[in-house]
């Protein structure tokens, strides 16, 4: 009787093995595969380099005639504080490129450092040693540099009225030995043209 009932345990064993095995692979097999209504997989968006809160500015390109800075309204981001909006016009000007027939008035390539409002009406705009490098020769042609980084904060950036370029996180005598960078300066209207709407 004892063998008997020995027997039968083990076969009920086996049986509750084999049908929890079979339902462990089936469930797996169901968790593999998709549902009908399932959505594939999407990578993780990037959001592009316009979302958010933009304002409109004005930016400054060198005219066709290479003589006066002309003022392109562009959307620029939205910064959350003075010295966030000073960066995100900083920015802009330096990656925007002009619309035609205009040209760029600080070489592309050079970068910002960093941005700084100490207080008063005067900006402090760190740009890296490339502007010095890549900027043409010519009193002119640093003169309109040096201008559309003025003309950018005093224009769009409210109270800056005045703009020094540093290099390098010092302060300089001139970008390329003509324009004096010793103090801060003021906007130069007679440089600028009418802006154009894009």
């Amino acid at each position: 009787m004892n063998g008997r009932r020995l027997a039968i345990g083990a076969a009920t064993a086996a049986l509750v093995v084999a049908l929890g095995w079979a339902m462990f692979a089936a469930l797996g097999r169901q968790l593999a595969a998709p549902t009908p209504d399932a959505e594939p997989a999407a990578a993780p968006a990037v959001a592009p380099a316009s979302a958010g809160p933009q304002i409109a500015a004005t930016l400054y390109f060198v005219s066709e005639d290479g003589a006066s800075l002309v003022g392109v309204s562009q959307d620029v981001p939205l910064g959350g504080t003075p010295v966030e909006q000073a960066r995100a016009l900083v920015e802009a000007q330096l990656a925007a490129e002009p619309p035609q027939p205009l040209a760029r008035a600080v070489p592309a390539g050079v970068t910002l450092r960093g941005v700084f409002l100490p207080g008063g009406d005067d900006a402090y705009v760190d740009l890296d040693a490339a502007v010095v490098k890549a900027l043409p020769g010519g009193s002119h042609n640093e003169l309109l540099a040096v201008y559309a980084i003025v003309s950018l904060l005093t224009t769009n950036l409210s109270p800056v009225g005045r703009v020094q370029i540093l290099v390098d996180g010092r302060e300089v005598d001139t970008l390329t030995g003509h324009v004096d960078l010793r103090e801060p300066l003021r906007k130069n209207e007679a440089l600028i043209r009418t802006p154009l709407t894009q």
